[in-house]
């Protein structure tokens, strides 16, 4: 048993037991607060951060054959952070370099530095909060949060699976078969945990970290070194990671290329030559379907696990509390400008309104209501840009404003509210960004219809559904169960559609476009193929 792992055997044992009983769990603390962190957490955090700008980051041993980083803070300054960068054959020879060394080494050591590496991140979490607001537009309290504490939770569930799928069956055993009065056949039997290759995780620019991680320790706790490839505009939180992780694994006995940063800029993108390599096996990918697409024609030797683009949607047939629904709604619609792949987007009212507690609310009034209650959110400025943050790719303004012209507005600004006809053609794919579209349905069951034939047919992550009616909401269920995607049902209090909780919620289930599983020949569909296990016979003769 190695050191790192007696230390976190404890946590390692609590997360299992959470990831099977799918109840709220954690050992990170989400609440940036100094009695949790320390005293001097905050403070030392935005000094670390601070120390970081205008310099050379540090990856002692790393691959580099020039300095690159162009980041530039969504928030209005640049980072000035220039990063070790080498070309894709460079960084898989020091990945194949890494792997007999990782593969070798026990179930116990690789999990155990996993759980050290997600300790000392967690110990920089303030520092994760800044590199993560400055590079993805996020105000500080979210990108504390999913930054920090919420990536550590995603990357510990990872490590908890992987640890119980490496461990529940026997690595040996004496296979015994009676045979009547002749002397029992007798087998020694071993399997041996066999890694599947190079990894390649490719990251997002909105969450770094979040998205990322589940990936990259599934791959390191099951000995397959990992190509970290951050977006050029959010380098920092997984450069973070990586020096981190570099770290342990030198403490830990094991090589530090088993992790690599793969740095590259605009125009001189390293992705491609990196997924076509037949070295990489295992590809996470978080982003576009359009690039989601070329990797699965592409790097057809690779296992693929990606995360792409969805419509999500939510469905009023009726309430019994409209306020609560109309403030519910705002604050999903409003968060970090709705660049998260949980953000609701079609909003499917019926033509002939719904019932409420307010009485009868036609599709012009919950169009009305539901602008009203943006605006009561972001009345304050600073508590506005809390939540709403700022956008982190131009790109994004150029999409609402396109969009702007496509329907009706009802409400103008951030988020933008418009109202649009069933097939729009603005809405019939995600629109990534600030605005939603309410849609008139010619009743609930049609809008419950078009709302999961849209997850099947175009992807979703999340869905949304507000009804009275309990047979209505069970046929609901039944629909986007069959549809793919998680529902959440009469969210009115404090907490949201936006939200993913790790150890609890599914979040991507693969069963539509929004998420896909792409095997390479030779595995299963639906199976995540790391490790592999190979299996050695030895004969003992009877004895």
């Amino acid at each position: 048993m190695t050191e790192f792992f007696a230390r976190h055997r404890r946590m390692l044992d609590d997360a299992v037991t959470a990831l099977h009983a799918r109840a709220f769990w954690t050992p990170f603390p989400e609440v940036p607060s100094g009695k949790v962190y320390g005293d001097n957490a905050k403070a030392d955090g935005e000094a670390a951060f601070a120390a970081l700008l205008g310099q050379p980051f540090a990856l002692p041993g790393h691959p580099e054959q020039r300095r690159l980083g162009a980041e530039v803070s969504p928030w209005g300054d640049s980072l000035g952070i220039t990063y070790p960068a080498a070309d894709a054959p460079a960084l898989i020879a020091a990945a194949q370099g890494a792997a007999d060394a990782l593969g070798a080494a026990s179930v116990e050591t690789r999990v155990g530095a996993c759980m050290e590496i997600l300790a000392r991140l967690n110990r920089i979490s303030f520092l994760l909060g800044h590199a993560t607001m400055h590079t993805t537009g996020q105000a500080f309290a979210m990108a504390f949060q999913a930054g920090g504490p919420h990536a550590q939770d995603r990357g510990l569930e990872a490590v908890a699976v992987a640890w119980t799928e490496m461990t529940r069956f026997a690595d040996s055993t004496r296979w015994e078969k009676p045979q009547g009065k002749a002397a029992a056949l007798v087998i020694d039997k071993q399997w041996t945990l066999v890694p599947a290759g190079v990894s390649l995780a490719i990251g997002c620019n909105t969450f770094p970290t979040w998205n990322s991680y589940p990936g990259i320790f599934a791959s390191l706790a099951t000995g397959n070194p990992v190509i970290v490839k951050p977006h050029p505009a959010a380098i920092l939180p997984l450069a973070l990671t990586v020096q981190v992780a570099r770290e342990v694994l030198t403490d830990a006995g094991l090589p530090a290329d088993a992790i690599l940063l793969a740095v590259d800029e605009p125009g001189a993108e390293i992705t491609k030559p990196l997924a076509t390599d037949p070295a990489v096996r295992l590809i996470d990918y978080t982003g576009s379907s359009t690039f989601g697409r070329w990797l699965r024609e592409n790097a057809r030797h690779a296992q693929i696990f990606a995360e792409e683009t969805g419509v999500n949607s939510v469905v009023i047939a009726s309430t019994d509390d409209f306020d609560g629904m109309c403030a519910n709604l705002a604050f999903s619609l409003s968060l970090y400008s709705g660049q998260m792949c949980t953000a609701p987007q079609n909003i499917y009212v019926p033509q002939d309104g719904i019932r409420t507690n307010q009485g009868r609310k036609s599709f012009d009034q919950v169009a009305e209501g539901l602008a009203r209650a943006i605006d009561a959110l972001l009345a304050d400025p600073k508590q506005a840009a809390g939540i709403c943050g700022a956008i982190a790719n131009p790109a994004t303004r150029d999409r609402v404003e396109q969009a702007r012209a496509q329907g009706r507005v009802i409400r103008d600004g951030t988020p933008l509210l418009l109202a649009v006809d069933p097939d729009a053609p603005v809405a019939q794919d995600e629109c990534f960004g600030p605005v939603a579209f309410v849609i008139p349905c010619a009743d609930a069951g049609d809008g419950i219809s078009r709302a999961a034939d849209f997850a099947a047919r175009k992807g979703a992550i999340t869905a949304a559904l507000y009804d009275t009616d309990e047979a209505r909401i069970r046929r609901a269920a039944a629909a986007f169960a069959k549809a793919g995607v998680n529902l959440s049902v009469n969210l009115t209090g404090n907490i949201f559609v936006n939200q993913s909780a790790a150890f609890s919620d599914f979040h991507v289930t693969g069963a539509n476009p929004a998420g896909w599983h792409a095997a390479r020949p030779g595995c299963g569909p639906g199976t995540r193929c790391r490790p592999r296990r190979g299996s050695g016979r030895s004969w003992r003769r009877p004895g």
